[in-house]
């Protein structure tokens, strides 16, 4: 079952965001989620590893932000 068009173009809006300022996010460790570079434990995981890695940030992005959504999050639980 495919995404609505406006849920997957937020996703690659977010992706492009996230890619265009690298330097204001990290990636978790534990599941590859992309925070904000203060948070300092996932909301996803609860991981406290991460890497800030520009280049890794971008890359993340990218990646996520051109398929659907596999992972359940906080959000989805509320």
């Amino acid at each position: 079952m495919s995404a609505p068009s406006n849920e997957s173009d937020s996703r690659e809006a977010k992706a492009a965001r996230i890619a265009a300022n690298p330097a204001g996010y990290k990636v978790c460790e534990g599941c590859d989620s992309i925070v904000g570079i203060a948070v300092v434990l996932c909301p996803n995981c609860h991981s406290y590893r991460f890497d800030p890695a520009p280049e890794s940030v971008r890359k993340q992005a990218l990646a996520l932000g051109s398929r659907e959504q596999t992972s359940v999050t906080a959000g989805d639980l509320s």
